[in-house]
């Protein structure tokens, strides 16, 4: 993905400190922006070693929007600390940000962190994932609007696919071929055409929707429960040394 022409030099300019990397999450990552979605980037970012050990301590997440020829830019990033530790708790949200393949700037630190992803997937992400679809599916009964049910059903196909496969893909127009109902390519189409639209004409009814929620959260703990995934994340040690060596050195790459 090509970030509107200024964008990364802004982001370049305007960010304190140097970043291991920075990709593109939200809409565009799960497979359905709209024409006037937000560019939502995420990163992580070091802090240099004064900022970690003297009296004044430096930011663990930078974030700020702006408007940018009229396109919403979002971004956050976090230090590499801060950053790790989510990716131990575990996090789904921070483990689809350094996987996307929709990559702006990277570093040789990234591809280290890259390359330990296979031994940070767990089948606790399942929580994580069961945790974020109740909450949109709630926004979506309260409000009515396709954008939280889009998320719901998102969230528990990457999550089925997840356990199954060990494999993190958050992008919904190719999960729901292989775990979605089959109306799911219309809703992905209706959300594209209007960001904060309603569900489209001809959509399923309420109580159909619910139903195939609900079978999907099921299903979400079933493949949890028989997944082959660790419990916790193995790649705690590795975690640590690391960031060890990133701070000592002081620098990304």
């Amino acid at each position: 993905m090509e970030l509107p022409e200024g964008m990364a030099g802004r982001l370049a300019d305007e960010h304190p400190y140097p970043r291991a990397f920075l990709t593109v999450s939200g809409a565009h990552l799960y497979g359905f922006p709209s024409r006037d979605s937000d560019v939502d980037l995420r990163g992580v970012h070091l802090l240099p070693l004064e900022e970690i050990v003297g009296l004044e301590t430096g930011r663990e997440t930078v974030g700020w929007t702006w408007d940018h020829a009229g396109v919403e830019a979002d971004v956050v990033t976090h230090d590499l600390v801060k950053f790790c530790r989510m990716l131990l708790r575990p996090n789904g949200y921070v483990l689809e940000q350094l996987v996307s393949p929709l990559v702006i700037a990277s570093s040789p630190l990234h591809r280290q962190m890259l390359a330990l992803v296979p031994r940070l997937v767990t089948s606790r992400h399942a929580h994580h994932y069961l945790g974020f679809a109740r909450n949109q599916w709630r926004l979506h009964e309260k409000t009515g609007r396709l954008k939280p049910a889009l998320y719901t059903f998102r969230v528990l196909l990457t999550g089925i696919h997840l356990m199954r496969s060990g494999e993190v893909q958050a992008d919904l127009g190719r999960l729901a071929p292989e775990y979605g109902p089959s109306w799911i390519p219309d809703l992905i189409e209706a959300k594209r055409a209007a960001e904060h639209g309603a569900l489209p004409p001809g959509a399923p009814g309420a109580e159909r929707l619910a139903a195939e929620v609900t079978a999907l959260a099921a299903r979400l703990e079933e493949e949890r429960d028989r997944s082959p995934l660790p419990d916790r994340p193995a790649a705690h040690a590795a975690l640590h040394d690391l960031v060890v060596e990133a701070r000592l050195a002081g620098r990304t790459s």
